[in-house]
Parts: C-alpha cells; structure tokens; sequence
C-alpha cells in the first residue's frame, strides 16, 4: 500500500487518474450512444436541461455534506480549494475497484497539508452519512414501491438502525480509533462531533431531494402524474437505487445496479419503455453533472496552479 501511495504522489500519477477517470465516465456515455440519443430525443429540452441543472445542484449540495465532515474533523478548507478536492476526486469513482475517490481525496487534500488519514476519514464519514440519510429517505419507496420491491430490496433497511447507531459521536469515534490503531496510524486531532454530523447530514438530505426532483422532471415529461405522491416515490427510489449501487462496489459508479432498482420501483408509474429512457436519461445527465462539475474544477486547479 506504501508503495502504491508513492505512485500517486508523482504530477505524471495524478495526470494519468485524470485521463482515465474522464475516459470512464465518457465510456459510460458513449458505449450506449444509441440508447442515449434516444433518451435525449424523448425529453423536451427544457425538461432535460432543468434536469441536468439540478443534477449539478444535487452534486453540489453532496459536496457540502463532506466539507461539513471535513470542517468538523478539524480541516476549514474554503469553499474554492475544497470543490476542487472533492469534485476532481469523484471522478476516480468511475474507475472500478470503488477506492480511487478516496486515494485522489487523500492525495489532493495532501497538497494542502491535510492528513491523507484524515481525508479517508473524512471520505467515509460523508459516505456514511449519505448511506445513512439515503436509507431514510429510501424507506418511501420500499413502503409505497411495488411488492417486487420490499421483497428484493427491503432487507437493505434492517441495516439503518445499526448505521444510525455508527453516527452517534461516541461510537463513531471509537470505531475510527480502533480502525486507526490496527492500521498503525496516529488518532484524529479532532474527532466527529454531533454538531458536524447534523451538519453533514442536513446537506445530505438536501442532495437526495435535488436528486428526487431530478428524476421527478424526467419521469413526469415521460407520462408519469405530477402529484406530490410520485415525486415523494421518484425521490426515495433514487435514494435507493444509489445505496444498492453502492453498496456493489465492483461496479464503477454503481453501473446496472441502480438502473435495476430504478427500473423496479418506477415500474407502475410508467410504460415500459418510458421507464428505460427516464432511467438511461437520469444515470446519462448524472454522469455528465460529475463531468461537467470534475473537468471545470481540473481546470480551475491548473489554472492556479500555473
């Protein structure tokens, strides 16, 4: 592992994660370009580019769920440098192995003195935080969903309780310990509080509402009624999708698996066509957001650089 972290640290390391995390997510895109062109053809424009704005709102506002850990942990980054961090480092999620997010936070947070072990830390407590507040508002769709989908995917919230139990400061900050401790590491300067973990999880609760009315735009240009009803359903089935995909860390950016889940729960509001282009629709203009959000934030940090 040693040696693989001083890999990363050389400039060539870091241009070439950049290269092939950009051509990841492009391949995500372009290796169902039929699919896609499809899809776009569907949706009135105005509906596609309202959703592809707030799919950027909804990136944003995960971003500020993990400057929150990061404030809390002890590292006051400025709203600039930390979107470069963390914008820039999603990209890695596309790669698969599901880990070279957290080796680019560490290494980019490295650059401005922040302790690589804080900067994986930082990362899971963010996605802790985001699993948890995502199973909360995931429990609409298992509850309102079809059948198919409490019996396949209900289980997945037997698991809240105990991850809600993992947020509470005083255990969180002994299982970060003793994680610490076995990996021979120093403890956190400055542990998680409760006050930064609402923190976190406030914005994370706002990411899943963008995300839900992303996804409400699509599906009801697609046929779907516009009644609060859907767009509470739309909302929890994207919460959904996105931890089940998660959770299949082979998969980069929890490719097919959300699609699934997706595809299940909106299998009643909509035709079955409609549902495969409002899906393929969400998963493309999701791609292009971290995209669109990663190479600007690349650009902003060469620029400054220079």
């Amino acid at each position: 592992m040693s040696r693989l972290l001083a890999v990363t640290r050389h400039p060539w390391a870091r241009r070439a994660f950049l290269v092939l995390a950009l051509a990841a997510a492009g391949w995500a895109i372009a290796s169902r370009w039929d699919e896609v062109l499809q899809a776009w053809s569907a949706l009135p424009l105005a509906t596609a580019v309202a959703a592809f704005v707030t799919a950027l709102a909804y990136v944003l506002a995960t971003m500020a769920s993990w400057r929150a850990a990061l404030t809390d942990l002890g590292s006051a980054v400025p709203l600039g440098p930390a979107a470069r961090m963390f914008l820039v480092s999603q990209l890695g999620k596309y790669l698969p192995g599901g880990v070279w997010n957290l080796v680019a936070a560490a290494e980019i947070g490295a650059d401005r003195r922040i302790p690589r072990r804080r900067s994986v830390t930082v990362m899971a407590v963010a996605l802790l935080v985001s699993i948890v507040t995502g199973l909360l508002v995931a429990v609409v769709a298992v509850a309102a969903g079809p059948s198919g989908v409490r019996d396949r995917y209900g289980v997945a919230l037997l698991a809240l309780p105990l991850l809600v139990v993992l947020l509470v400061p005083s255990v969180l900050n002994r299982l970060l310990g003793f994680l610490l401790r076995r990996l021979r590491r120093p403890p956190l300067e400055q542990p998680p509080s409760a006050a930064g973990i609402a923190r976190a999880a406030a914005w994370a609760l706002l990411a899943w509402l963008l995300a839900g009315l992303h996804l409400f735009l699509l599906v009801t240009a697609l046929g779907a009624e516009a009644t609060p009803a859907t767009a509470a359903l739309v909302t929890g089935a994207y919460a959904l999708a996105w931890t089940m995909g998660f959770l299949v860390v082979v998969v980069p950016a929890g490719v097919g698996v959300r699609e699934a889940v997706l595809a299940l729960v909106l299998a009643d509001q909509l035709s079955g066509g409609a549902v495969v282009l409002a899906v393929l629709a969400s998963r493309v203009l999701m791609t292009v957001a971290d995209l669109t959000l990663g190479l600007a934030a690349a650009g902003r940090r060469r620029v400054t650089s220079a």
